[in-house]
């Protein structure tokens, strides 16, 4: 316990920036995205073959960051992880939350007569 707290005092007050993901998983998500499955599935959703750079570009920016402490690196993987966040809230729900459950919740379900009929 002595050692943990005396390693701890050692430390800087601030610590180090880290990437937001290992530079492992930047590598992973290119490679899957590259990969044979992955390419039929985005061209049979989309129409087109999906756009791997990004993923590669954030690999080198994480390397070149835990290599030599790049400052452009860092700042570009920033900015590429504020933009795929801000791209997640991009998309409209597939249907509204409800606040509250209907009126009617508790009845019994019309088994002889379909709803929309």
């Amino acid at each position: 316990m002595y050692l943990l707290a005396q390693l701890a005092m050692d430390r800087p007050a601030k610590a180090a920036w880290r990437p937001p993901r290992a530079c492992d998983n930047y590598w992973e998500e290119f490679k899957h995205c590259v990969s044979w499955g992955n390419g039929f599935h985005h061209y049979y959703t989309y129409g087109t073959v999906p756009s791997c750079q990004q993923w590669k570009n954030d690999y080198n920016d994480c390397r070149a960051w835990e290599e030599r402490r790049c400052a452009e690196a860092k700042e570009a993987l920033l900015k590429s992880e504020r933009d795929r966040v801000a791209e997640q809230g991009n998309f409209t729900p597939v249907w509204e939350l409800r606040k509250e459950p209907p009126g009617d919740w508790h009845l019994p379900l019309n088994q002889e007569k379909p709803q929309n009929s």
